[in-house]
């Protein structure tokens, strides 16, 4: 085995930039039960992304999600977000829309016009509810504005910071910590946002964070680092590691991009799974990718390495290719996980889409 310099161990034989799912089983992937027809989450008049799914104190199962109209085109997520909250009775839904928990606050809040990448977890008797949330100089967009074309929203984008709120029930109420849990860093890899957090919290109170930063407004590659908070949820949040925790070198550099990571804690180790956003270390574009750590830093690649694909057999039999498979989250009961989510569109390439939802799919059980 080598070891790359920002802690990735692959096998001798590889090299990144052409790494692919071999076939036999054992693989995360063979976990993977038909996706269930109908379940999940999905709202007529909006966009829908960003699953996190837990078991409430009642019994019932509460989807923390993102959402924005629809009426005002897929690409104002930047702006437009919201954090909103479903329900059902079982893991795989349908979920009906309960609440919006992450409203628009207003433009002197760091996350005061948009809210989202949910993810949530619970620490004795309270949630925590991480998040990304930003706000602007602008107005909020609405209808028939190409506001990336404009450059309103890179703007809105370099605002992106991770944010956490904190309830006694499920339902809330939830009272956001004042600033971001973590900041960007001037001058250092992760300069321009912080974003999409996965956190970690261990038996002890210690909490593992995963997020995303670019050195470069939007450049690729997108990296991921990682922190660690000693002294409770709302910090203060060190760096494990000064570089990124993956950071795939290569020729082509900039097609290597990873994002979107669910990180777990299995009592002796760390486990993700992530997309694959070119595609050259899965083999599949907006694939999934599964790998192991001890320490949350030095992560080891699967053998094989492919978590999930972009196609899509449902339990009614038909198989579909889904224009975007993102944002996995696990559901975990009695310490095994137990249902696979992500956001997912209709249309005919990764955010061309016509309608999206969260979809769920079941894993097989030991």
């Amino acid at each position: 085995m080598k070891q790359l310099s920002a802690g990735i161990v692959l096998p001798a034989f590889c090299d990144p930039i052409s790494l692919l799912a071999t076939t036999r089983g054992g693989g995360f992937a063979d976990k993977l039960l038909p996706a269930v027809t109908g379940g999940g989450f999905m709202m007529d008049d909006y966009w829908v992304w960003d699953p996190s799914v837990i078991k409430g104190e009642d019994g019932r199962y509460h989807m923390f999600a993102s959402r924005w109209p629809k009426a005002i085109g897929f690409d104002k997520w930047v702006t437009n977000s919201e954090i909103v909250r479903a329900v059902a009775d079982r893991p795989e839904g349908p979920y009906t829309f309960a609440e919006v928990v992450l409203a628009a606050r207003g433009k002197q809040w760091f996350d005061g016009l948009t809210t989202h990448n949910p993810r949530i977890t619970k620490y004795k008797n309270e949630y925590l509810l991480f998040y990304m949330g930003n706000t602007y100089d602008f107005p909020v967009p609405g209808n028939n504005i190409d506001i990336w074309a404009d450059g309103r929203a890179q703007k809105a984008w370099m605002n992106k910071r991770v944010g956490l709120a904190v309830a006694p029930r499920i339902t809330g109420p939830w009272k956001r910590v004042a600033q971001p849990v973590i900041a960007p860093r001037p001058g250092k890899w992760d300069a321009t946002i912080t974003s999409n957090p996965s956190p970690v919290v261990k038996p002890d109170g210690t909490v593992y964070l995963m997020y995303k930063s670019s050195s470069k407004d939007l450049t690729p590659p997108l990296l991921l680092g990682a922190a660690m908070s000693k002294q409770g949820y709302s910090g203060p949040y060190q760096r494990l590691s000064e570089e990124p925790v993956f950071d795939f070198k290569s020729n082509a550099q900039k097609e290597n991009d990873v994002e979107d990571p669910f990180v777990w804690w299995t009592g002796h180790r760390y486990e993700l799974i992530m997309k694959d956003r070119f595609g050259h270390i899965c083999g599949e574009e907006g694939g999934g990718i599964h790998a192991t750590s001890p320490n949350g830093v030095n992560w080891t690649l699967s053998n094989p390495v492919k978590a999930y694909s972009r196609t899509i057999q449902w339990d009614d039999g038909t198989v579909t290719r889904q224009a975007n498979f993102e944002r996995p989250f696990l559901l975990f009961e009695n310490g095994k996980p137990t249902h696979l989510f992500a956001a997912t569109g209709s249309g005919d390439k990764p955010y061309q889409v016509s309608k999206t939802w969260n979809m769920v799919i079941p894993l097989k059980q030991d």
